[in-house]
């Protein structure tokens, strides 16, 4: 019991402070501008784009950049998480910890689980207001956000190992949103991408989240097929995460105990 209430301490209060250390958009001003300003104007944008080309209807954009909008906090957030304690210095101090390694890691996505869920559903929220379009209660996609969210914060974190090896880093988190932004579906119907980018958006995150919401919105339940789909697809992630990070704290880890000596 005394061991669960440790782990339980380290996932919740190391994930919390690591959140306010390493987080580069805590400060008010980039908060709302980045996070809840920015996903806005782009679901407006492209409701606007999908309105003149006839692409889609506002509905269609309006939940898939909702489910979207929690990409920009877990990606990112979930990179910074691990990327940026080699950015200010701290990484020998984490590496040289005797604390497991799976509840140190993972515990710090949990904040950007609920960062991305809160910017989601401010999007929906806002969107709906300015918009005028209504979603029953009953049908607002939450279970589709939740593992949405829980999928873009290891794939972040994925990608944050990369941090520990490569330099720089966030330019793979700028490709790998670019990638989510156009592959998901999200804003492009899925059905009008070529095959390879139809299969390269069946292994991202959201994509499958994406349609789950879509189906909940228009009141068709929870579809369990792409809400587990998506799931797998976070498990993968996960696994990525803890191979690259088991592989690459190994060099780093012989570095940092040189220069402790």
């Amino acid at each position: 019991m005394r061991q669960l209430i440790r782990t339980g301490r380290l996932v919740v209060v190391g994930g919390t402070i690591s959140y306010r250390a390493l987080f580069n958009w805590t400060t008010p001003p980039m908060f709302i501008g980045t996070l809840l300003v920015g996903p806005v104007l782009q679901l407006l944008f492209f409701v606007f784009l999908g309105r003149e080309l006839g692409v889609a209807d506002d509905r269609f954009h309006l939940v898939g950049n909702a489910v979207l909008a929690s990409s920009t906090a877990c990606v990112y957030g979930g990179t910074m998480a691990v990327a940026n304690e080699r950015r200010y210095g701290t990484l020998g101090a984490v590496l040289l910890s005797p604390r497991g390694r799976a509840p140190l890691w993972f515990g710090r996505a949990l904040p950007y689980v609920v960062n991305g869920l809160a910017v989601s559903a401010f999007t929906l929220t806002a969107a709906c207001l300015v918009l005028g379009l209504s979603l029953p209660v009953a049908a607002l996609p939450g279970l589709a956000l939740v593992v949405a969210a829980v999928a873009c914060s290891v794939f972040g974190l994925a990608l944050g190992a990369l941090g520990l090896r490569f330099r720089d880093v966030f330019l793979v988190s700028n490709v790998a949103s670019s990638a989510l932004l156009l592959l998901t579906g999200a804003n492009v119907p899925r059905s009008s991408l070529p095959g390879w980018m139809r299969t390269a958006g069946d292994v991202l995150p959201l994509t499958h989240a994406v349609d789950a919401a879509r189906l909940l919105a228009a009141g068709r339940g929870i579809a369990w097929g792409p809400v587990g789909a998506e799931c797998a697809v976070g498990a993968g992630y996960a696994l990525l995460a803890v191979g690259l990070l088991v592989l690459f704290e190994r060099g780093s880890r012989r570095r940092a105990t040189l220069d402790v000596m």
